[in-house]
């Protein structure tokens, strides 16, 4: 049976106008202010109680109605991969570090956001008319690049930037049909997914809501507030590669991980975590009584911040539904509005159908 009510797949202009927020902000890890504000703004006063914890998690809380409510952990987080300000060369160039998991062939020539006054420049690359064969052949070690913010020395460069700033791809968010184009889609689809739960619960569990900080060097917020919010269970919304492009060679691809337009991913198992049977039998029969579409992510690498809660104080059922995006962890990423809409819809719907005999063991 149906459940009475679900979120709506149709895309609106307060959807789109949160997605642009979140996703040309910049909170790199350890850096999560600017999200957590938006986030905050847009749940506050739908919810029953919200606190930043120490580690600078945002936790909200929304009570059901009912008896023997079970106490449901939502998890995103907040953070994305960049840049971290090292160095500042005599002649104003700026020396950096990756902050998470960034190919160094994805940096060269790529448009920067730098410190909080978001100072534009770019990531400087050796023209290719000056370079050798064997140069072309090889990726730039990661000591050897510099961001260019046109500053003439050291002096001019650090008026505006000092060590320890973090910095952003420059990558403003587009609609492209279907699709949707932005720099930090892991995760900002899942914070917009868990924000719209924030606003629109459903009424028979207490939603224990964390929006989550330096997932992307560690998992490092999800393991306090799971510590924190002691939940019975808990569901990570995150966003997974969608390695589905053509083969360079032609041949089949079999290792795409997820599809585009196929639906929301529901884990089986990742390398930090295999998603509890439990709830993933509560995923793919609700997906399958409400019509939604879904997809397996194919088991193997990666990991969401479910590989720290499921091990938190005694344990917590853990599972996660990812939004499938391409070219993550780059300049820009690519995700369908349908499989976005539809893995708040399989959450809700599954909240809904969530009873406390869901934990007995068979």
């Amino acid at each position: 049976m149906a459940t009475q009510f679900i979120p709506s797949t149709r895309v609106n202009r307060r959807h789109l106008r949160i997605l642009q927020q979140l996703t040309e902000a910049v909170a790199v890890s350890g850096n999560e202010g600017p999200v957590r504000q938006i986030v905050r703004d847009q749940v506050e006063s739908h919810a029953d109680d919200v606190r930043v914890d120490a580690l600078g998690n945002l936790l909200v809380t929304r009570r059901g109605s009912g008896r023997n409510r079970m106490r449901v952990m939502l998890a995103a987080h907040m953070d994305e991969v960049g840049l971290m300000i090292v160095a500042v060369d005599k002649d104003g160039y700026l020396r950096f570090d990756r902050v998470g998991g960034i190919d160094t062939r994805q940096l060269l020539g790529k448009p920067v956001l730098v410190g909080p006054d978001r100072i534009p420049g770019v990531i400087g690359a050796k023209p290719i008319h000056l370079t050798t064969s064997e140069e072309r052949k090889r990726t730039p070690e990661l000591d050897t690049l510099r961001i260019d913010i046109g500053a003439d020395s050291k002096e001019t460069a650090l008026k505006s930037i000092k060590p320890g700033m973090w910095a952003s791809f420059a990558t403003s968010f587009l609609r492209l049909g279907p699709t949707i184009r932005a720099k930090a889609l892991d995760d900002r689809l899942g914070v917009a997914s868990l924000i719209e739960l924030v606003r629109e619960p459903p009424h028979g569990i207490d939603l224990l809501a964390a929006f989550t900080v330096q997932e992307e060097v560690g998992l490092r917020g999800a393991r306090v507030a799971a510590h924190t919010l002691d939940p019975d269970v808990a569901i990570v919304m995150d966003c997974t590669p969608a390695n589905d492009l053509p083969t360079w060679d032609g041949e089949e691809n079999v290792s795409y991980n997820t599809r585009l337009g196929a639906g929301p991913a529901i884990y089986v198992a990742d390398r930090a975590t295999i998603g509890d049977p439990r709830l993933l039998r509560l995923l793919v029969e609700t997906a399958e009584v409400e019509g939604i579409p879904y997809q397996i992510r194919q088991p193997g690498g990666g990991g969401t911040d479910a590989g720290a809660i499921h091990l938190a104080r005694e344990g917590i059922p853990s599972i996660s539904v990812s939004v499938p995006g391409r070219h993550l962890h780059t300049a820009a990423s690519i995700a369908s509005l349908a499989d976005w809409r539809n893995s708040v819809r399989l959450i809700h719907a599954a909240l809904s159908r969530m009873k406390p005999s869901l934990l007995k063991r068979d």
